[in-house]
C-alpha cells in the first residue's frame, strides 16, 4: 500500500511537471508570437519611412519642359499622373536624371513644330505625359508624347551609318529590335550638336540607371501618334519578394518579379530538339537549361520522374532553369555585396534567412546572358536522370509545418537525428506549396498559423486526389477538445498536444505511420 501511495505521488508530480512544462511552452509561444508581430510592425514602419510620394521627385519638371519648348519654338504641356504613388526614396533620387533626359528628348525629338502639328490636324500645343503607378508588384513609370513618333527609316540609316549592323540584317529586324539600338552608348539620330540634342549622351544613361536598380525599359512608337518609354522598376531596393530554390544543396533566391512561372515537368514532357532539351510552354517550345551549369555547381541529376523548373525571360529569350527543388516564397532584406568583389556573375545581392543563414539573390538578366553565351557556343548540358549510385539509400521525407521557429527546429532535429529527411514550412500556405511541388512521406503540422491554419491544410491535402493517402499528424500546444475533433474530422491520422507527449512518443507515432527512416 505504501508503495502504491508513493507511486501515485510520483505520478501526480510527473503530471504536475508536465502541466508546468506545457504552461511554460505556451508562455514561450505567446512571447515568440508577440516578438514576431512586433518585429513585423517595426519592419513595416521602417519600410514606410523609406517610401516617398512621386510628387517629391517631379518639382520643376513642368517648368523645365515649358522652357525647353520655348527655346525650340514649340508649345508643350506636361501632364503628371500618379502624384501620390509611393516610391522608395533611393529609386526616386535615381529617377531624376533619366526622367529629365526623357522629357527633353520628347520635346526635342518627339513634339513637332506648331506648323507641322496644325498641318497634321493636331492641337498646336504638344502634350507629354509622365505617369507613375504600381503594376504587378513593380513600379511602372511611363513617359509618352503625342508627337510624330520615331522615323524608322531614319533609324535604320543611322544604324548602318554607324556600322552597328549591315543593311541586310537591319532589313530583317523587327521594330522592337530596331528601337533597342536607341539605348546604345552615344547613339543619336541628330548629326548636329546643340545644347539639347546630339551631345553624345544618349538614352544609354536611362538604360544604365535601370541596370543599377534591376529595372527594364521598353520603347514603343507609332508613326504620327507619338512615342512611349515604359520604365519598370522594383518598388523598393531594400526588400524584395523572392522564390527560394535549392541548387546543389544550397538555397538561392529568384526575385519574384522576374519569374514567369514555376513548373514540375514530367519526364515525358521533355523533348529533344537539335540535341537540346525543350518543353512546351504557352504554345511554344522553350529550352531547358540546368541552373547548376549556369552557377557552376556541378551537374543536375534529377531525382524521380519530375524536374522542377523556373521559367524566366520574355519573348524569344525565354528559358526554363532546372533546379533541385522549390523552398517557397520569402520576403528578403537585400544586403548589397561589397564593392571590392566587383560584379559576381549571375549574382545580384545577398540576404539573410530568418534563421540567420545567408542566401544569394540571383541576377536574372545576367543569367539570361549566360544562357545565351552557352547556347551560341553549343555548350548547354542536358538534365540527366539520377541513378541509384547518385541517390544512395532513399530516406523517408517529412514536412514539418509550424510558425514557431523554436518548435520547427526542435522537431526537425529530433527527426533528422533518427535519419529522416526533414523539410520545414513557416505556415500553412508555405506547407501547401511544398506538398504540391514535392513528394513527402509524412506531414506534421501545427493548428494556429497565419495565412492558412493546420485544419485548412489537412482539408486541402485530403481533397487533392494525389495526396489523399499522405499521412498527416497534428501537433498542437493547445489542449482543446474542439481542435482535436476538427483535426480528426478533417482527416488527420494522429493528433497530439505538445504537453502530452515526449520525444519517443512522437518518434514512435512517426514509425507507426511511415516506418523507419
Amino acid at each position: 500500500d505504501a508503495a502504491q501511495v508513493a507511486l501515485n505521488e510520483v505520478r501526480a508530480l510527473m503530471l504536475q511537471s508536465q502541466h508546468m512544462v506545457g504552461d511554460q511552452l505556451a508562455e514561450l509561444e505567446m512571447f515568440d508570437r508577440h516578438s514576431v508581430n512586433l518585429s513585423q510592425r517595426l519592419y513595416e514602419e521602417a519600410l514606410a519611412c523609406r517610401m516617398r510620394p512621386f510628387a517629391d521627385g517631379t518639382a520643376g519638371l513642368a517648368r523645365m519642359v515649358r522652357d525647353v519648348g520655348n527655346t525650340l519654338g514649340k508649345s508643350v504641356r506636361l501632364d503628371i499622373v500618379g502624384h501620390a504613388t509611393r516610391i522608395d526614396r533611393d529609386i526616386l533620387e535615381k529617377l531624376d536624371a533619366p526622367i529629365g533626359h526623357l522629357l527633353r528628348n520628347a520635346v526635342d525629338h518627339g513634339i513637332e513644330s506648331p506648323q507641322e502639328r496644325l498641318q497634321a490636324g493636331k492641337p498646336e500645343q504638344g502634350r507629354i505625359t509622365l505617369e507613375a503607378r504600381h503594376s504587378a508588384g513593380m513600379l511602372q513609370v511611363n513617359v509618352s508624347d503625342d508627337g510624330a513618333g520615331i522615323d524608322m527609316a531614319q533609324l535604320k540609316k543611322a544604324i548602318v551609318a554607324r556600322r552597328l549592323s549591315t543593311e541586310d540584317i537591319v532589313a530583317r529586324l523587327s521594330e522592337a529590335e530596331l528601337l533597342e539600338f536607341l539605348l546604345l552608348p552615344g547613339f543619336s539620330l541628330r548629326d548636329t550638336v546643340t545644347d539639347i540634342s546630339g551631345r553624345g549622351v544618349g538614352l544609354d544613361v536611362v538604360a544604365d540607371m535601370l541596370k543599377q536598380v534591376r529595372g527594364t525599359v521598353r520603347i514603343a512608337s507609332t508613326a504620327g501618334q507619338g512615342t512611349r518609354f515604359q520604365l519598370q522598376l522594383p518598388l523598393t531596393l531594400s526588400v524584395i519578394r523572392s522564390l527560394l530554390v535549392s541548387i546543389g544543396g544550397e538555397p538561392y533566391a529568384f526575385p519574384l518579379a522576374y519569374v514567369n512561372r514555376t513548373l514540375a515537368l514530367q519526364r515525358e514532357e521533355l523533348d529533344m530538339l537539335e540535341g537540346y532539351q525543350h518543353f512546351s510552354f504557352e504554345g511554344r517550345q522553350i529550352g531547358l537549361v540546368s541552373a547548376h551549369q549556369i552557377l557552376q555547381k556541378g551537374e543536375l541529376r534529377a531525382k524521380g520522374e519530375s524536374v522542377m523548373v523556373v521559367v524566366i525571360g520574355d519573348n524569344e529569350h525565354t528559358y526554363g532553369l532546372a533546379v533541385d527543388r522549390f523552398l517557397g516564397e520569402r520576403m528578403l532584406v537585400v544586403q548589397a555585396l561589397d564593392a571590392r568583389l566587383g560584379k559576381i556573375p549571375n549574382v545580384q545581392a545577398g540576404a539573410l534567412m530568418e534563421d540567420g543563414a545567408p542566401v544569394l539573390i540571383l541576377d536574372v538578366a545576367d543569367m539570361l546572358r549566360s544562357v545565351e553565351k552557352l547556347s551560341l557556343a553549343g555548350q548547354l548540358e542536358n538534365v540527366g536522370q539520377a541513378t541509384a549510385e547518385d541517390t544512395g539509400v532513399a530516406r523517408k521525407k517529412v514536412l514539418v509545418v509550424d510558425d514557431s521557429l523554436t518548435v520547427r527546429e526542435l522537431e526537425r532535429k529530433l527527426l533528422s537525428n533518427r535519419g529522416y529527411q526533414v523539410t520545414v514550412a513557416v505556415d500553412g500556405m508555405d506547407g501547401w506549396n511544398a506538398v504540391r511541388t514535392e513528394q513527402f512521406d509524412l506531414v506534421i503540422t501545427d493548428i494556429d498559423m497565419p495565412r492558412m491554419d493546420g485544419i485548412e491544410l489537412v482539408t486541402l491535402i485530403r481533397q487533392a486526389s494525389h495526396l489523399r493517402s499522405l499521412p498527416v499528424m497534428i501537433v498542437s500546444y493547445k489542449d482543446r477538445e474542439e481542435d482535436r475533433q476538427r483535426g480528426l474530422e478533417a482527416g488527420a491520422d494522429h493528433y497530439f498536444t505538445k504537453s502530452s507527449f515526449h520525444d519517443e512518443t512522437l518518434l514512435q507515432a512517426v514509425v507507426d505511420l511511415i516506418g523507419a527512416a
